[in-house]
């Protein structure tokens, strides 16, 4: 094994995760400013109109990649323990099963994503506005899906071995090429957001009972996914529903909850990593004392960065958008939501390590329950009643603490060592 990939099965467990989680959470920073940039430029050389059309299709986009996805999560698992186990024949048959997947996967959701963005809008109530620009962007998006799907499957592959350098210096070459062609194709050629979109697309043996182990573990984590993005979709009607400076103020701000999670994010990928290698080692104290350590870190990290966006929002909005009416929907749903990402890191967390040991399962239900039903319930009731925009920011971290209460009652109450150790004998 070159030196860049050793397992987390020894030495320091505290050392063994911020190392992996740094390259992490670099690549996730230029993955971010990938998405983020069209917004950026799109609001500042199109204007809020353009800006509400990218930003209203950011769930629809999620909705419909998050299945896939939670797959290739799910195969991360797969590779992860046999990795551990230092089973190199059944690494090769996770690893060929899931590219094999990924490539009729990626031809279906291109075709799926093209055919149908154009009603998934009418039916999100996406003002006629803004319409023309979205259908362009999201077609042009998802003509690139199989690119995007084996990108992130290759990724999830060598993060799953403990290989977080290599994804690096691929997201920094694409990052770097997609903010110069979003300027050169909106700036220059003044192709209008489809030029933001086509900068982002321009850029095997099969082992049918592998595919079983993948499914088994990646299956609930895209039901969820999907499901939580169509919520999402759900909600962005609401949005729509408040007019364009609702859309362009509540999109800048989930841009910016993009980059301040992403510490979060890489934490919780080197859990679900470390409890993989972990458990198909068999080291049982090892991963149990990895998972409290990385969710103590997340946590406090969450809440610390929480605190910085509460307190430059304005400054942070008005880089989107300048228009006063934007920023006031923007800050007001930063200052909503950024003091409680804590409970959104802590069910997460407790996610991740569920995901890891094969209980996905659990987060799923946990997460559609109060994510999903609860979420649109309220949303339903609310703001019928009372015609405020407030109600849709509030409902983000009321069911970031639901899930994190019923999260901290399993993951406690559990036998966590037995479980870890039927996961073991079953995979």
């Amino acid at each position: 094994m070159a030196k860049t990939v050793e397992p987390m099965t020894s030495g320091s467990i505290s050392k063994r995760m911020i190392f992996f989680a740094l390259p992490l959470l670099l690549g996730n920073l230029f993955q971010q400013l990938y998405n983020t940039v069209d917004s950026l430029i799109v609001g500042n050389f199109l204007g809020s109109s353009a800006l509400a059309a990218v930003s209203s299709s950011g769930s629809l986009i999620f909705m419909l990649i998050g299945f896939l996805s939670g797959i290739s999560s799910g195969a991360g698992v797969v590779v992860s323990r046999y990795f551990g186990a230092e089973d190199k024949n059944g690494v090769l048959r996770a690893v060929h099963t899931m590219v094999t997947f990924g490539l009729v996967a990626g031809v279906l959701m291109t075709a799926t994503g093209v055919l149908l963005s154009p009603q998934i809008l009418i039916w999100m109530g996406t003002p006629e506005s803004v319409m023309p620009e979205s259908v362009t962007y999201l077609q042009i998006y998802f003509s690139g899906s199989l690119g995007f799907v084996m990108y992130n499957i290759f990724v999830g592959i060598l993060q799953a071995i403990g290989d977080s350098r290599h994804p690096l210096c691929y997201l920094m070459i694409s990052s770097v090429i997609n903010l110069v062609l979003d300027i050169l194709f909106i700036e220059v050629f003044h192709t209008g957001v489809g030029g933001a979109a086509l900068a982002t697309v321009i850029k095997i043996r099969f082992d049918s009972k592998m595919l079983g182990q993948i499914i088994r573990i990646g299956l609930p984590s895209g039901v969820q996914n999907s499901i939580i993005a169509f919520v999402n979709v759900v909600v962005q009607s609401y949005i729509n529903a408040f007019g364009e400076m609702a859309m362009a103020g509540y999109g800048a701000y989930s841009k910016i909850e993009g980059f301040a999670f992403l510490p979060i994010n890489s934490f919780t990928m080197v859990m679900t990593t470390f409890v993989g290698q972990n458990l198909g080692a068999g080291q049982t104290e090892r991963t149990k004392r990895g998972a409290r350590f990385g969710i103590l870190t997340t946590v406090i990290l969450a809440e610390l960065i929480g605190i910085v966006v509460f307190l430059l929002a304005p400054q942070l909005i008005a880089a989107f958008d300048s228009t006063p009416e934007v920023i006031l929907f923007g800050v007001e749903k930063a200052r909503t939501a950024a003091l409680f990402y804590c409970l959104l890191a802590y069910s997460h967390s407790v996610a991740s390590i569920l995901r890891g040991a094969g209980k996905a399962v659990v987060p799923m239900i946990i997460m559609m329950a109060f994510w999903c039903v609860i979420r649109v319930a309220f949303l339903a009731i609310s703001i019928p009643l009372t015609h405020a925009i407030q109600m849709v920011y509030v409902v983000y971290p009321l069911t970031w603490g639901l899930s994190s209460i019923v999260f901290f009652f399993y993951y406690k109450q559990a036998n966590w060592m037995n479980q870890i150790n039927m996961n073991r004998k079953e995979g």
